[in-house]
């Protein structure tokens, strides 16, 4: 069973920053497209960032140019930088992976293992 395990999340004011990580000891994150997401409640979950098995990258447009997504592989973990923290970043974050890359990035049902979350609070 692959499991997924981030952490990283904390509570921070506006206009600072948070590095998330996600590790795991089951897959090789390197062969996978690797993702995070957020959610709310009462909202879907939303893709933040991915980076695939060529070590291309993707963004959402609310975070393009604050967060920056990388992979460790010496570590096998995916690293998610954020910087410039806004209120609206506030939420739970979700690693998620998948070996066969399909699909548009940010539609969760096309990744195949997810983490627990980490929680991200940014108050104002």
């Amino acid at each position: 069973q692959v499991q997924l395990v981030e952490s990283g999340g904390d509570s921070v004011q506006s206009g600072g920053s948070l590095r998330l990580s996600c590790t795991t000891s089951t897959i090789t994150l390197e062969y996978y497209a690797v993702a995070w997401f957020r959610q709310v409640p009462g909202r879907e979950r939303e893709g933040v960032s991915c980076i695939d098995s060529t070590a291309k990258t993707y963004y959402g447009d609310s975070v393009k140019g604050r967060f920056n997504m990388f992979l460790d592989h010496e570590k096998n973990t995916a690293y998610l930088q954020m910087t410039t923290l806004k209120p609206e970043d506030t939420g739970i974050y979700y690693c998620a992976a998948v070996g066969e890359f399909g699909r548009n990035w940010a539609d969760s049902e096309a990744y195949d293992f997810w983490g627990q979350g980490t929680r991200v609070a940014v108050s104002s």
